[in-house]
This record gives structure tokens, sequence and C-alpha cells, in this order.
């Protein structure tokens, strides 16, 4: 006898994490959970972002609560579903909602079949980073504030061992966050420390193009979502023209089904897609992603979205079915965000010297 319930958190920031659509100081979310006669076997976490995920919206606690009292009730048995897909469509039938419109429950209600399948909550994929600790190599990520704020974290990542360090510019002067980049690069030569920029839509098409060149003479590896999304024009231009490479990422946000997926990167032909599962609608929506990306010659990789350590253990195994033994294997991943809050889930993720990894 299978019950679902769920239950709101609020995880709270270490400090005022900065973004270009504001300042958070708190990250609501909500944890489903699967008991099996009062025994828990499976979790999943929904945590939409605001003003960003499609789903940001929704009035998740009603919908939750419609939906675990229609499981509930109706006494599924999880084994006469071929896959999560059918059951999700199974358990959205009484809403107003198809799986396209909740991204961030898909992904949660696939961490939680998952974790059942496996006969383990936390274990959704046997691969060698949940059985063997092997590591994930990761970029060590500083937020926007101040000069001295971002000085101050640089430096911190730099004593931690980070060899990949992505900076999110856009809420100070451009001068100012070229001067930060300047002072690493002083030191450190793009062999010994790799840089990533992510200006969350913050540019100008217009002014993109004479700030990329400027980016470009400090040896970036790549800045994600240069302009805001929805321009596909522009942003192909800058692509194609552009010194560093370009990564997209909110311009996935709400693409659904692979023929619009292929007409994006088509028309785009960026360098690099960034995929965040919460936000593009679970493992699924990334495998369609990732299919297309490499049969263009794009390369890609993938990036936690501020969810609490259950959401990035989910996020850290499947990138390590994905990446373990490839090509892509030391290429540094996002997922560096397990330490942001002071009251995250407790969890075996470890991050040490620009790696995450589960302690044995």
């Amino acid at each position: 006898m299978y019950s679902l319930s769920f239950r709101p958190y609020a995880l709270h920031f270490k400090f005022e994490a900065g973004t270009s659509r504001g300042v958070m100081t708190q990250h609501h979310v909500f944890f489903l959970q699967l008991h099996a006669q009062n025994v828990l076997v499976g979790q999943g976490e929904v945590a939409p972002l605001p003003k960003l995920s499609k789903d940001a919206t929704i009035l998740y606690e009603q919908l939750l609560t419609q939906i675990c009292q229609y499981f509930n009730q109706s006494n599924t048995n999880l084994a006469q579903y071929d896959n999560v897909y059918a059951w999700i469509d199974s358990l959205l039938q009484p809403t107003n909602y198809t799986a396209a419109d909740v991204p961030a429950l898909v992904f949660a209600l696939e961490m939680l079949w998952l974790g059942w399948k496996n006969g383990a909550v936390d274990k959704l994929y046997a691969n060698d980073f949940y059985e063997k600790n092997t590591p994930l190599p990761i970029n060590g990520l500083v937020w926007m504030g101040s000069k001295e704020q971002m000085q101050a974290q640089i430096r911190q990542k730099l004593a931690d061992g980070y060899r990949c360090i992505k900076l999110k510019i856009g809420a100070i002067h451009f001068e100012d966050e070229l001067a930060l980049l300047e002072s690493i690069r002083k030191e450190f030569d793009p062999n010994r420390i790799v840089l990533r920029v992510d200006a969350n839509g913050a540019f100008s098409p217009a002014e993109a193009p004479k700030k990329l060149q400027q980016l470009a003479s400090l040896g970036i590896h790549s800045i994600e979502q240069p302009i805001q999304q929805g321009q596909w024009q522009a942003m192909k231009d800058l692509c194609a023209t552009t010194p560093i490479p370009i990564a997209l990422d909110e311009e996935l946000i709400g693409i659904q089904g692979i023929e619009n997926k292929e007409k994006l990167l088509e028309q785009i032909r960026p360098q690099f897609i960034i995929l965040k599962p919460m936000l593009l609608g679970g493992f699924r929506s990334c495998e369609e992603w990732i299919a297309i990306a490499e049969k263009m010659k794009i390369g890609w990789w993938l990036t936690s979205a501020l969810e609490s350590n259950i959401g990035l253990n989910a996020i850290c195994q499947y990138t390590a079915q994905k990446i373990l033994g490839t090509k892509w294997q030391d290429f540094p991943q996002g997922l560096g965000t397990g330490q942001l809050y002071e009251n995250n889930i407790p969890s075996p993720l470890v991050l040490s010297k620009g790696f995450i990894h589960r302690q044995m």
C-alpha cells in the first residue's frame, strides 16, 4: 500500500545571492515523499525558481495537495505503470495541467520513481559516482555583488582549489567586472584557471559584440546567455561572429518537444547549451537536448539550479551517468550549489578542490 505526501521547506541562503533578476535570501521548495507501509521508498524535490522557471507562478501547494489526495484515494499500484511518464500523466488527469506545464514536478517525480525502482531513496543510478565515490569536476561559482564582495569570493574559490571559476556578471559596472577577471588572468593563465562568465541576459544586442571582444582578450572559456532569451535572430548573429563560445541557458526554458528543440538549435547554432533538469522538465527533456546537440556537434554541460541537496544528489548521479567514461569526464559541470544554504538537507555530498563526490 503506497501513500504520497509532500512538505514545504524554506531554504535560507548564507548570504544575499545576487542575480540579474534580483537578490535571493530564501528559496521555497517542496519535498514529495512516497511511502510503502509507512517506510520512505522514494523522494523528489519541486523547486521552481521565481521569475525564471516556466512553472514559477503555479500554486504548487494546491496542486500537490490535489495530486496526493488523488493518488492516495485511488490505491495505485506503481508496478502497473511501464514508466514514470505514464504515471505522471495519470497523476495529472484530475488537474488542469499537462507534464509540459510543470517541469519541476516532472523532475521531482523522476527522482522519486528512480529511488523507488532502485530500492534506495537516494540511489537513482547505479554508477561509479554513487557506488565507488568517483568525483565529478565542477566550476566554482562567484555570485553578483559589490566589487569587494566578488573579489573575496574569487580569492576563496582559488584557495579552495577550484580550477574552473564562473562569475555572474551584469550587476556592477562592466569595467569593474573586467578588472576582476583581469586580476585572475594576471596570476593564472588559461591553462591553470578556466574562466566562465554568466551574463543572464544582461547585455543588449547592440552592446554585446563589443563586450564579447573585451572579454575575449582575457581568455574566457565561454559566456552564458549574453542577451535576453527570445531574440533568436540576434542570438544567431552573435553566435556566428562571437570571439568566445556562447552557451544558451535561459533560452532553453519553456521549449517543449523534439521538433521545437531542433528548431531552436538549428537556427541559433550556439557553441554550448546549459542543461538544468529542474527548469527544463527533468532527465527525459535533458536526454532530448543532448541527443540533438550531439547530432549538431554542439557542446553541453549540466548545472544545478539552487535545489537542496536532494535535487543536487539527483543531478549529480544523472551527470555521472552521462559523462563518466566519455570525452566530457574531465569537463567541469555546474554542480557546486550545495553549500549555499544554512539549513540544507543533510547529505553525503562533499565539495573538495573543484570536485563533488559522495562521502562513503
